[in-house]
């Protein structure tokens, strides 16, 4: 089997996963003078780009600071008729640049960018990650949570509108049901 052919099998998996592009990952900027402390507590996800880690309903995510300064990520989705859930770490990767985190859910796998490009902490909370593969592609990540489960027109647009303003292609940005929920 040839090298270009083996490559092309093990990646096409991505290819219904997440969104990837092809080209290097853009550099929005993250929100300056970003406040960890104000952003801990619960998140809940109103809209994201395909992920495949999240394919249920009533998805959150919960930060609390550690006391060794690390900060303990749990994300809930409601999946299957069951509660699942995952629980990582992230950690300031830069204190010059604090609204880009990195995030991990193994020991055995680096940080992978969480870079809050937007947040009011009340409110809204506009979320990217992207990696670079081999130089060829890359693979992104975007998020708009909230503090509650519906989030006011307006700010939804604002997120959106950031993102493209970032040069992250929307087209396949999905809703995230939040009815029916309970607090997991």
């Amino acid at each position: 089997m040839s090298p270009h052919l083996l490559l092309l099998l093990l990646l096409l998996p991505l290819a219904w996963a997440q969104t990837y592009r092809w080209g290097p990952c853009p550099t929005p900027m993250a929100q300056p003078n970003f406040d960890i402390q104000q952003y801990l507590g619960r998140w809940y996800e109103i809209q994201k780009l395909p992920a495949s880690f999240e394919r249920g309903k009533c998805i959150e995510a919960n930060y609390d600071l550690r006391k060794d300064g690390t900060i303990g990520v749990r994300n809930f989705q409601f999946y299957k008729d069951k509660t699942r859930g995952g629980e990582g770490t992230a950690v300031i990767l830069d204190p010059r640049n604090p609204g880009k985190l990195g995030v991990s859910f193994s020991y055995f796998t680096p940080y992978n960018p969480y870079w809050v490009l937007s947040t009011d902490y009340d409110t809204h909370s506009v979320v990217y990650s992207c990696t670079d593969v081999l130089h060829l592609f890359h693979v992104e990540y975007a998020w708009i949570l909230s503090r509650s489960r519906f989030l006011a027109a307006e700010s939804l647009q604002y997120a959106k509108e950031l993102l493209v303003n970032e040069g992250i292609d929307l087209s396949p940005m999905t809703a995230t049901d939040q009815t029916g929920c309970k607090d997991l």
